[in-house]
């Protein structure tokens, strides 16, 4: 877990999407049900970019500006996912599960707030 990313937390962000609500993962052909972006000029532990789901937000977007509740932790990946929203709005931890397993649930994770 990078320090840098757990500093994050309360933060607020802005997201560029590049897999925006609706869209199609360019390999591995499923649907995006949420936005997902990154955080411009950060690194994550994979080299690229800090990738965010954002939540809550039900169009798709191509940049948004919020708060991260938390980060989902791979324990078995070296690429930490921000979980950003509305100022103000927090899903459980189960909701957020619920809403990024179409990607998560091929990794083992922790959420961490």
């Amino acid at each position: 877990m990078d320090e840098k990313n757990l500093s994050l937390i309360g933060k607020m962000v802005t997201v560029k999407m590049d897999r925006p609500l609706g869209s199609r993962h360019p390999k591995h052909n499923f649907i995006y049900p949420v936005n997902y972006g990154y955080i411009p000029n950060t690194i994550s532990g994979d080299g690229e970019e800090l990738d965010a789901y954002v939540l809550g937000e039900h169009s798709p977007l191509e940049e948004f500006r919020g708060e991260v509740v938390a980060i989902i932790h791979r324990t078995n990946d070296d690429d930490d996912k921000l979980v950003v929203m509305k100022k103000g709005r927090n899903y459980s931890d189960d909701q957020i599960r619920a809403l990024t397993e179409f990607q998560e649930q091929y990794f083992d994770s922790v959420i961490i707030r």
